[in-house]
C-alpha cells in the first residue's frame, strides 16, 4: 500500500505511518471483539454506578431532605402516604390478614403522628388529626394485640378515614 503525503518534514509522515503500522497489525484470529479484553459485566456496571454517582451535582443542604435517621420523623406528606395506602384495605375481625392490616393501620398513625408533632408549623396546625389520634392511642392503652385491635376497628378504621377526610382539605400539608 503506497500512501503519498505533501508535507513540510519527515515527522508528519512518520507519525501517519506509524498509525497505519498499528492499525495493520491488529489480528483477531477468533471473530470479531476477540481482540478486546472481556470485563465482567458486574464490575463494569459498578464503575458505571460509581461514576454516575460521583458526577451528579451534590444537592444544597435543605432543612426538609429526608435522611436515614431513624429517630427523624417521616415527613407529613410521606407519613401520610403510608396512611392513604391503607385507605382502600378493610378487614372483618377473625379474619386471616385482619390484625395485621389493623397493626398497619396503628403504625402508620404513629408514624403520622410523629410527624405531624415534628413538623415546622407546629403541633396547633394538626390540632384535630392528633386529638383523633391521641384518644385511638387512649383507648388502645398500649395493647396492640390482636383481639384487641380487632376489638377497636370501627376506632382505627374511622380515626384514619377521619384524618384522610382533614388532609384533603388541607393538601398543602401533603403535596
Amino acid at each position: 500500500m503506497a500512501v503519498h503525503i505533501r508535507s513540510r518534514g519527515w515527522i508528519p509522515a512518520l507519525v501517519l505511518g506509524a498509525s497505519l503500522m498499528g492499525c495493520s497489525a491488529a489480528t483477531s484470529g477468533g471473530g470479531p471483539g476477540d481482540d478486546v479484553p472481556q470485563v465482567d459485566p458486574s464490575v463494569a456496571a459498578a464503575k458505571v454506578e460509581a461514576a454516575r454517582v460521583s458526577a451528579s451535582p451534590t444537592p444544597a443542604s435543605d432543612p426538609v431532605e429526608v435522611t436515614a435517621d431513624p429517630d427523624r420523623p417521616e415527613l407529613v406528606r410521606d407519613a401520610f402516604a403510608g396512611l392513604q395506602a391503607t385507605y382502600q384495605d378493610n378487614c372483618a375481625p377473625g379474619e386471616g390478614n385482619c390484625g395485621y392490616f389493623l397493626g398497619r393501620v396503628d403504625e402508620e398513625l404513629v408514624a403520622l403522628n410523629k410527624a405531624m408533632r415534628a413538623d415546622g408549623q407546629g403541633p396547633g396546625h394538626f390540632k384535630e388529626p392528633l386529638a383523633w389520634i391521641d384518644t385511638l392511642f387512649t383507648t388502645l392503652d398500649g395493647d396492640l394485640s390482636t383481639p384487641n385491635l380487632e376489638k377497636h376497628r370501627t376506632e382505627l378504621i374511622g380515626t384514619r378515614d377521619r384524618i384522610n377526610s382533614w388532609m384533603q382539605g388541607h393538601p398543602e400539608d401533603y403535596r
